[in-house]
């Protein structure tokens, strides 16, 4: 029982390395496909409407309830490795880049929630905790295209694609051979339409579930657009001399500390209060933000954009372990699944929100539009707590 979690954690990471492969070579995409800087915004995208469509098929399916999440998470990685590598292929067009991604995004939907899934079929007392670890685990694969970008600089950019396919491959294979199905795994026979909705009439979970949505509001257009904010901040002091892919893995993945620690936190001072906080600061740093991106000092600027991706992603695992804790036991695969889907649909909007913006000029304060999402899952816990005297 003791290696389960540790083996989770990790294929976790070594399948989520996937997601970001497209924007950490995405400069070298730009000059080969004649692309626009801001066509970052679109490729990302496109790898979140591929989740989307994903995990909304998923749910509808009741996949992860009706059959082995094991199996399930060795075929989506498996796919997710072939279909990512194919960007590598010589003579593709730019319509094709794009549906590469999306379809890589669409296998990504059966692996981040369903190895929340998993964890949760292990670990019914201390999920928090384990989720603290599995969604770490997610942004370290979020990051590591990164950092595998700044140690190949001197090869060709094809090498992140084999590196992170070889990756994603791995933990598909780890997570079959080495994770049974969990003892507190409830499986479902046969496709219940019901169990599509059945969850959200808990007022409970629409509560974490709206928190969860706040959340998303913010942290992918935080990761997709920090390289970018990077990138400004280097032009407007030239002396600072940032090494962007690394200072960005560094940045990110700084963010898996906070997950393991609010995980711990959350024991000790509950759940539902830690994530509130957590989701209080990270809006907080939203509003901040036109201050260090615009200020003089490096170190501030870099130390500020630390903290807030620490903060931005703290309350993501505790938001998941609600929303797990609180789905009916025979759909809480499909809970989990759908509650990503909309989730995911948000971002989009935040995503394309921010690059719109942008390319109407970069200007440090359009960063604020992100506290949105934070004030409306806020608003949406406390409105959960007055109505219920439970909610601690």
């Amino acid at each position: 029982m003791k290696r389960i979690l540790p083996i989770i954690v990790l294929s976790q990471f070594l399948c989520t390395s996937v997601w970001f492969a497209g924007n950490a070579i995405m400069p070298e995409l730009v000059s080969q496909f004649h692309l626009e800087a801001s066509y970052v915004a679109h490729l990302s995208t496109a790898v979140q409407l591929g989740f989307i469509i994903g995990t909304f098929i998923f749910a509808l399916l009741s996949i992860s309830d009706r059959f082995s999440p094991s199996r399930v998470f060795l075929i989506c990685g498996i796919c997710a490795a072939a279909i990512n590598l194919c960007i590598a292929l010589p003579g593709i067009t730019v319509f094709q880049l794009f549906a590469f991604r999306m379809t890589t995004g669409f296998f990504l939907a059966g692996i981040y929630p369903v190895g929340m899934k998993i964890a949760a079929d292990h670990y019914e007392k201390g999920l928090g905790k384990s989720l603290g670890f599995l969604v770490g685990a997610l942004v370290l694969g979020t990051a590591f295209p990164h950092f595998l970008k700044s140690l190949t600089t001197s090869l060709p950019w094809h090498y992140v694609l084999f590196s992170t396919s070889s990756l994603a491959a791995a933990g598909g294979l780890a997570m079959y051979f080495f994770v049974p199905d969990g003892p507190y795994r409830k499986a479902v026979q046969a496709l219940d339409p019901k169990s599509f909705f059945i969850s959200f009439r808990n007022k409970e979970f629409r509560a974490a579930a709206i928190g969860y949505f706040g959340h998303m509001w913010e942290l992918y257009a935080f990761w997709v657009f920090l390289p970018v904010m990077l990138i400004n901040y280097k032009n407007q002091h030239p002396a600072s001399e940032l090494n962007i892919p690394l200072v960005s893995f560094f940045i990110i993945a700084t963010g898996a500390i906070a997950c393991i620690a609010s995980g711990l936190l959350s024991a000790r001072f509950g759940i539902k209060k830690t994530a509130a906080i957590a989701l209080c600061v990270s809006g907080i740093c939203c509003l901040l933000s036109p201050i260090f991106l615009s200020g003089s000092s490096t170190v501030c600027c870099l130390l500020f954009l630390t903290f807030w991706s620490m903060a931005v992603i703290a309350d993501s695992p505790l938001f998941s372990t609600l929303v797990a804790q609180e789905a009916a036991a025979t759909a809480r695969g499909t809970a989990l699944t759908i509650v990503n889907c909309i989730g995911f649909s948000i971002t989009i909007i935040s995503i394309q929100l921010i690059n719109l913006l942008i390319n109407d000029g970069y200007k440090p304060y359009i960063f604020m539009a992100l506290a949105l999402g934070p004030v409306i899952g806020l608003l949406a816990m406390r409105f959960q707590r007055n109505a219920s005297p439970k909610l601690t």
